[in-house]
């Protein structure tokens, strides 16, 4: 015989020959010969397999100190303890101790992928309970499509989003809703009159129908570039040179215009489109800066021609009043005497007296 002691809160199976005997709770208790005891902690959960199961539950005192929990294939169990969440119980049968603590069970359905809304969803979040539910997050400035076994389904808002995991395959698509920008680069495109150019083309667009975005075009953004691409060619190889130069928002304006309903089926809508840069050829660059150069010599003529001729008819007009005012004729004379002097330090004269007398004549009246 041997006296074993039994705390509060523990439980003891004493199993003789491979068979539960008898279950002894807090106290102190006898044991026979040929007996073994097995201590549990009521407070911790246990796991025993089936074979285990069925025999313990034979036993109608232990059947008293557990609850038995049956969880369906298509089932969970959430399992609260004291009235807060702690585990989660899959499919099978389970047995928890009853113990000190107060347990309640929710049973949720998981065969279809929605998730009741008397469910609290923060516990989606937590450990035991996530690792059976998928979650997808739609950006405040994205939209998405839900598909469900491949078939699409609706059209899902900015917000979190969680479903039962199991059997039913779920995917969804997004895209970005807001403005967005796409750029063709380093297009060598012909123009009407075979000169070859090398242009930069900048597009703003923003995807208006999702639908037809992601669901009836593949690559949206693949065959929006095409579109816009060959578009451009189109437009450039209708224009001569010179007409490129002089004008070249009016490829933006014919872009758009042969584009508008192409993009519209994509569910797109262009905001705006031009070019940013011309890049021309060495040769044609050459030749560009001395037609640039030839116009700007040529305007430079024009000027200084036009400033002669000013200066000319200014003369002109001097001229005749002096011719009418002898006053005015000395005026002008002193005037350019003062110039004259002014750069003039040392007047040497050689030669008769008689330049000294024409020196003075010019100051006499």
């Amino acid at each position: 015989m041997k006296r074993v002691t039994i705390n509060t809160n523990y439980v003891g199976l004493v199993f003789k020959k491979g068979k539960l005997k008898t279950v002894l709770t807090a106290g102190s208790h006898w044991l026979g010969f040929g007996e073994n005891l097995y201590m549990y902690d009521m407070g911790k959960e246990h796991t025993y397999t089936a074979a285990e199961l069925d025999i313990l539950l034979e036993n109608a005192d232990f059947v008293n100190l557990i609850h038995l929990v049956n969880v369906a294939d298509n089932e969970l169990a959430l399992v609260y303890q004291n009235q807060n969440f702690k585990t989660v119980l899959s499919a099978g049968r389970h047995a928890i101790w009853k113990g000190l603590s107060t347990y309640n069970f929710v049973k949720v359905d998981i065969s279809n992928i929605e998730i009741a809304n008397n469910l609290d969803k923060n516990l989606l979040e937590k450990a035991p309970l996530s690792n059976f539910v998928r979650t997808f997050k739609v950006e405040p400035s994205e939209k998405a499509l839900l598909f469900i076994d491949g078939k699409f389904e609706k059209t899902m808002e900015a917000g979190n989003y969680s479903f039962w995991k199991n059997s039913t395959s779920i995917q969804i698509a997004k895209t970005d809703m807001r403005q967005l920008n796409m750029e063709i680069v380093g297009q060598e495109i012909l123009t009407k009159d075979k000169a070859q150019l090398r242009i930069n083309f900048s597009i703003q667009y923003k995807v208006e129908d999702i639908v037809k975005t992601l669901l009836e075009n593949k690559e949206f953004d693949k065959q929006l570039y095409i579109i816009m691409q060959l578009a451009l060619r189109e437009s450039v190889g209708l224009m001569t040179f010179d007409e490129l130069m002089e004008s070249k928002e009016k490829i933006a304006d014919r872009v758009m215009d042969i584009t508008i309903n192409k993009t519209a089926a994509l569910g797109v809508k262009l905001a705006g489109c031009g070019v940013k840069d011309i890049v021309l050829p060495g040769d044609v660059k050459e030749i560009m800066n001395q037609v640039l150069v030839a116009e700007k010599r040529a305007q430079a003529n024009i000027i200084t021609r036009r400033e002669e001729t000013a200066s000319t008819r200014s003369l002109l007009n001097t001229a005749k009043l002096m011719e009418d005012n002898a006053m005015l004729f000395k005026l002008k004379e002193m005037e350019y005497v003062e110039k004259i002097a002014e750069k003039i330090n040392n007047i040497s004269l050689s030669g008769s007296g008689q330049i000294v007398d024409q020196l003075k004549q010019i100051f006499v009246k």
